[in-house]
């Protein structure tokens, strides 16, 4: 038993990074569900279970916050497909990108909100996310140079077709259920459709 006054020992009052952390993906939900525009503070706040005054002790403002989100999710989506295979190149990882989406579908939405709601070709936090896409670019260029994927399209292209391809299904479901008569959030789908990718995959290479 602890003396009056006096906390356990090993026990925190307080964990800052687990708050940051449940804001985010509170966060994550409402901009996703309502865009950028449509989300409010006070809703990410009673997602999260905290006040309002602690979403701006960590993160300033709503845009800081989105900026935050954004970062969060590129860096856990990376490091998940790296964990997962850490020696894939953008062929043989386009079936791991569609089942990450498949069951990430928050970003997906909130990339989409994001294109809605965007009125100027600036983005949020374009600056780092075009240094985070050029390293992408930049690795398909060393696996191009060392011969494993064809050298006849851009790396750029290579880049946009491997985000293209694993992710329209769950951007654009509805034409997706139309084209293929089925919903692309059933199981049997997104095994045929992570198969499909496999496939098509070797145009990938030289």
């Amino acid at each position: 038993m602890t003396s009056k006054g006096k906390k356990p020992t090993g026990v925190s009052v307080r964990d800052p990074e687990r708050t940051r952390r449940r804001i985010l993906e509170a966060a994550l939900k409402e901009f996703s569900t309502r865009g950028f525009a449509g989300a409010r503070v006070s809703g990410i706040a009673r997602r999260a279970k905290a006040n309002k005054r602690m979403l701006y002790h960590y993160f300033g403002d709503k845009q800081g916050l989105f900026r935050a989100v954004l970062r969060y999710k590129i860096s856990d989506r990376l490091s998940r497909i790296e964990e997962q295979a850490p020696q894939t190149d953008v062929a043989t990882s386009l079936p791991l990108w569609f089942k990450q989406n498949c069951q990430d579908t928050d970003w997906v939405r909130l990339l989409a909100w994001e294109s809605l709601q965007t009125t100027k070709d600036a983005v949020m936090d374009e600056t780092e996310r075009r240094r985070v896409s050029r390293q992408s670019v930049a690795r398909i260029k060393r696996k191009q140079a060392a011969g494993v994927l064809r050298r006849d399209v851009p790396a750029e292209f290579l880049q946009l077709a491997k985000v293209s391809l694993a992710m329209f299904p769950q951007a654009l479901p509805q034409l997706a259920r139309i084209i293929t008569g089925r919903s692309p959030h059933s199981p049997s789908f997104q095994r045929e459709y992570a198969r499909f990718l496999e496939t098509i995959s070797t145009g990938f290479r030289p």
